[in-house]
């Protein structure tokens, strides 16, 4: 790259490969058709239509296993029930986040329910997986929801008035801290700077994002508009800039509003070892978490089905505790 603040420009159809501590980002986007009475679609979906189609009626992920890392969920549209091995569940949906550690191991399912019936059911989500320590990977698993009536903005006004609109779902953005991560997470200590934005930027406005430290890992996704210059460089939409994490770097949108995930962090700095679902730091300690799923499944499933959903009245919420608290974000 000619420009020394960009490292690389990389299309992207469905992964983000990122780097340490991140390990990827897959951008899910499927257009669902009309819902029938079972949360499934009205008309009957061919081989391999969607992208995300594991059940058997309701679209998504049927129960399945995890540990060793975090998966950090961003709904832009549509619905996930989730439910899980330590007797947890909840439905969310359009710009909330759901922040999962899944440490020493955890099963869960995510079903996206189709809710409409007199209308299509567009579907978009990020699932970030973003790497634990070593420490962090032997401790219970966890969660934690970030209702999108609780996550932080930040709008700024460049000098023509043109506005943006930055989302902090981890770190801080200038003096705006994001909502506290789960305990065992490297993003909750706040000299890790794990920084998590979702930025929209208004037709041509110009933002200028901070600088963080020498050593951070640093990206932004292009993922909704026609162009984004990025430091004078113009960018496609749907491509991943690698960045120089200890310069600020200045965003101008183009002719149409531009929508980004920006990503930064300090590395953890310890061997990966990743086998499908599970990521520790040897081989040794797959094969060893593997024994252990094998005769444990990280405890007993609670739920009637490998791929449950709740009603579509159902509002949104969450269960902590095994079950024990609720919570519903209208009443927080």
């Amino acid at each position: 790259m000619s420009n020394p603040l960009i490292y690389s420009v990389v299309p992207i159809e469905f992964r983000l490969d990122l780097k340490d501590p991140f390990i990827f980002c897959a951008h899910h986007i499927d257009h669902y058709p009309k819902g029938n009475a079972d949360l499934g679609p009205a008309t009957p979906a061919l081989n391999k239509e969607y992208n995300m189609y594991y059940g058997e009626t309701v679209p998504g992920f049927p129960e399945h296993p995890h540990t060793g890392f975090e998966t950090i969920t961003l709904v832009e549209q549509g619905y996930v029930d989730h439910f899980d091995s330590l007797g947890n569940a909840g439905r969310y949906t359009e710009g909330d986040v759901q922040w999962l550690t899944t440490g020493n191991g955890v099963e869960h399912c995510e079903m996206f329910p189709l809710l409409h019936e007199d209308r299509e059911n567009p579907f978009e989500l990020f699932q970030i997986w973003f790497n634990s320590s070593p420490e962090q990977k032997k401790q219970p698993a966890d969660y934690r929801m970030f209702w999108r009536e609780q996550i932080p903005h930040v709008f700024e006004s460049d000098p023509e008035d043109r506005k943006s609109d930055i989302r902090v779902i981890s770190g801080a953005f200038k003096h705006t801290d994001a909502i506290p991560r789960p305990p065992h997470s490297w993003a909750a200590a706040a000299e890790n700077k794990v920084n998590i934005y979702l930025i929209t930027l208004a037709p041509e406005a110009e933002l200028t994002i901070p600088a963080t430290t020498a050593t951070s890992n640093r990206f932004c996704y292009f993922y909704e508009g026609k162009t984004l210059d990025v430091e004078d460089q113009t960018i496609d939409f749907k491509h991943l800039v690698e960045l120089k994490a200890d310069a600020d770097i200045h965003l101008k949108s183009g002719l149409l509003e531009s929508r980004i995930l920006w990503l930064e962090g300090e590395p953890i700095n310890a061997p990966v070892a990743m086998r499908g679902p599970f990521v520790l730091n040897s081989n040794e300690e797959l094969d060893a978490a593997f024994r252990r799923y094998r005769e444990t499944h990280f405890g007993e499933w609670p739920w009637p089905s490998p791929a449950p959903v709740f009603e579509k009245v159902q509002p949104r919420f969450a269960t902590y505790n095994g079950g024990e608290r609720k919570e519903f974000p209208e009443q927080l």
